[in-house]
């Protein structure tokens, strides 16, 4: 399982970790039935406190994405539907983005100078991307 973590984004490690399993639940790279890493597997692959983990996997649980079964492991429950795909991937937009929002009004850009790189390099991966 591919998890990447950025300790120096402002999206908490615990949300970060949801959101990983949530995508790769979502592009089918994890599949209902699969069993995900023990929470002190995946910690220490990832290198976060268990207590992290195991906030991402209560949460996950909560949502029904995944089951934990005492004493077997935890589970992916199954395959989200679109709507829900689509609110994750909306979720995971804005966190990028506020993300990189917050980084650069942090190194003093302002409104005009985040709007002018924005749309310039919207327009180039157009560009890139042939639309």
């Amino acid at each position: 399982m591919n998890i990447n973590i950025d300790p120096e984004s402002s999206v908490p490690i615990y949300i970060q970790i949801e959101d990983s399993i949530h995508s790769l639940i979502a592009a089918g790279q994890m599949h209902p039935g699969e069993q995900l890493p023990t929470i002190r597997e995946l910690a220490a692959d990832i290198r976060v406190n268990l207590n992290t983990v195991a906030r991402a996997y209560f949460e996950l649980d909560r949502e029904g994405v995944i089951s934990t079964q005492r004493g077997r492991g935890t589970f992916v429950s199954g395959v989200p539907d679109e709507k829900q795909i689509a609110l994750k991937r909306q979720k995971l937009l804005y966190s990028i983005i506020e993300s990189a929002l917050e980084e650069a009004r942090r190194l003093g850009y302002s409104t005009e100078e985040i709007k002018n790189v924005f749309n310039d390099e919207l327009d180039r991966c157009d560009k890139k991307n042939g639309k």
